[in-house]
Order: structure tokens, then sequence, then C-alpha cells
């Protein structure tokens, strides 16, 4: 069994106010008498579910290409916050044993939001939170939200707190009707050069599984 805890990719998905969103147009289409339907898009590198690069918010930061691939892949755990918005802390946790996680799967309300609709408040990460996670050895930190900042934030200091810790992030998953526990993770960003961020197909199997 898997779950598929990626946001559908379509004209209808909200992205991060001002960026690009997605456009989809057929270059040749089969009903038009070409031999193959083609298609072009163009949208944003954050699109939906995505991968922050370090190079987002770093200027010496690592592309998705060279993002380390196995941050990206093995046994994570799926936690529900019932905190609609603010910053998380380590005392959210309080009810959830981590021990071992490796990878933090963080489902907030902001699941419940169809693709179409911008969360108006959601929770993200502290500083506080970051650095007590990679003292427990997570090394990938994924969130329903749309940021792991504050919406208002320019200065970005969970982005930088991830960077300093080398722990990787996703953003934007969709992990309505997901029990929470143990999975295993694969969310591979694309290999990109250049880029600040990439989309991602992100699935949980449950680790009884495998």
């Amino acid at each position: 069994m898997l779950y598929d805890i990626t946001r559908t990719i379509s004209s209808a998905l909200r992205v991060w106010p001002g960026d690009t969103p997605f456009t989809l147009t057929h270059v040749m289409r089969l009903a038009d008498g070409d031999s193959v339907n083609l298609t072009t898009f163009t949208t944003t590198a954050h699109l939906g579910t995505h991968a922050d690069a370090y190079y987002h918010y770093e200027a010496d930061g690592a592309h998705p290409a060279a993002m380390p691939l196995d941050a990206y892949i093995g046994k994570a755990r799926v936690v529900t916050v019932s905190k609609g918005d603010g910053p998380l802390f380590p005392a959210d946790f309080d009810h959830v044993d981590l021990t071992g996680a490796e990878r933090l799967l963080i489902h907030s309300p902001v699941s419940d939001l169809p693709d179409d609709q911008w969360p108006e408040t959601f929770p993200y990460l502290s500083v506080e939170l970051i650095a007590w996670l990679a003292g427990l050895g997570i090394r990938l930190i994924g969130l329903d939200s749309p940021s792991v900042d504050a919406f208002t934030s320019t200065d970005l200091p969970c982005h930088h707190a991830l960077n300093r810790h080398k722990i990787v992030n996703i953003e934007t998953l969709q992990l309505r009707g997901v029990p929470d526990g143990q999975y295993e993770l694969v969310a591979l960003p694309l290999k990109l050069a250049g880029a600040c961020g990439s989309p991602v197909r992100a699935v949980l199997r449950p680790q009884a599984e495998y």
C-alpha cells in the first residue's frame, strides 16, 4: 500500500502569492492530426509539494542536483499537531517519541484544504524546534504548510537554521487521511542545476511492508 502525499499539479493549484502559477499549453495534438500530444508547462520551482534547495536562501547553497538524495528516502514518522497557526516548538511533540525517526512529517489542519485554496494561517517551524530535532538525528522535516517560516518573514531564520544543521525540508505535503505512524518515505527532487527548489512526488509506504 502506498499513500500519495503530493498535491496535484494543475492550473488550480495555488502557489505562493506573487510566484509563477502552473500553466500548460499544447504544442502538438493528436486531435489536430499531429503524431503525438506534446505539452509545454511554465511554473515556479516551488510548485505544490516541493523540496527547497539550500540555494533558495543561501548564496553559495546547493542546487537541487547537488542536494543529498539519501535524505529524501527512508524511515519517516508522521505526527499530527493541533496547532493551525504560529511556530511549532518541542513541546508540541510531547505526545510522541521521535527517537530514531530520521525524518519527520508534520500533519496539521492545512492538509484539509483543497489545492485551489491558499492557507490564510499555517503552522511553521521554530529555530528551537529545528535544533531539538537535529539533536535527535532528524535529517528531513516535511510540512503540509507552504513554508518553514512565517508568511511575513524576510530574514527566514528557520530556513537558515535548517542549512546550519544540514537538514533538508519539504513543503506543501498533503497528509489528509494518513494515520500517524512509521513509514518509508520516497520524495526525490529533480536533478536540476541552477534552480532554487524542485517539485517532488512524495509517497509513503507503511513500515511494516518493507
